[in-house]
């Protein structure tokens, strides 16, 4: 198993990292077909992010399956403890799912199905300020990027490869790895879709109907012409 280590804003000790591989050697024994571990350890500098300054960033190839869990704390170890528990749950999931679909039930399971047992965290919790108010959706932003006012924010970009699923599917994909919507080409339709967690225990799907623009788009260039 192939392990990469980044530090962002940070030097990594290699006394922490002799403790990360330590409890990184658990993996393996809970997906033997895990091929490379990728561990980004950052530093926010913000003193209003003081709680949460050490953030321990964990993804797991799986074969052709990623699994990932975020941990963040005061300090590296505790965050590195917070992350353990999650992605190991997350791992644990996953085996779950593939003793159950070797057992020759091949019936996709329903929406219901898929998400139950799943636990749901709200996208922005509301805190009292030091005033007694609660924040605003744009201040509790701000915090988690680590922002003021205006100030310019850092844009990520990701690619990845994915074959067509079913909602189902798509929705444990988004559980493993820990996020709060799932980008994904349904099965039936293929149109690109998006499952994405709602408040309480409810998800939703957006789809993106693209067929009557291309239509449109087709005749306007035939008119043209004739």
């Amino acid at each position: 198993m192939e392990i990469t280590v980044t530090g962002r804003k940070k030097t990594v000790t290699d006394r922490f990292r002799r403790h990360l591989e330590e409890k990184l050697e658990k993996i393996p024994q809970l997906a033997p077909r895990t091929s490379r571990v990728d561990v980004v350890l950052t530093h926010e500098s913000n003193p209003r992010l003081t709680k949460t300054s050490e953030r321990v960033e964990i993804t797991c190839y799986v074969k052709r399956t990623v699994v990932r869990a975020e941990g963040a704390a005061d300090e590296e170890y505790a965050a590195l403890d917070l992350v353990m528990t999650k992605l190991t749950e997350r791992l644990r999931r996953l085996g779950d799912k593939k003793r159950i679909s070797h057992t020759g039930k091949h019936r996709l399971p329903s929406v219901a199905e898929a998400t139950f047992g799943l636990t749901t965290e709200p996208l922005i919790s509301e805190e009292p300020s030091a005033n007694g108010a609660g924040r605003t959706a744009e201040e509790a932003v701000d915090e988690a990027l680590g922002t003021e006012g205006n100030s310019p924010i850092e844009l990520r970009e990701k690619v990845h490869a994915s074959e067509p699923m079913t909602v189902g599917q798509a929705l444990n994909e988004m559980e493993l790895v820990g996020h709060d919507f799932y980008l994904f080409e349904d099965v039936d339709s293929g149109h690109p879709s998006v499952v994405y967690r709602r408040r309480g225990w409810s998800y939703g799907v957006l789809r993106l109907d693209t067929g009557e623009r291309n239509t449109q788009d087709e005749e306007g260039a035939a008119e043209r012409v004739g």
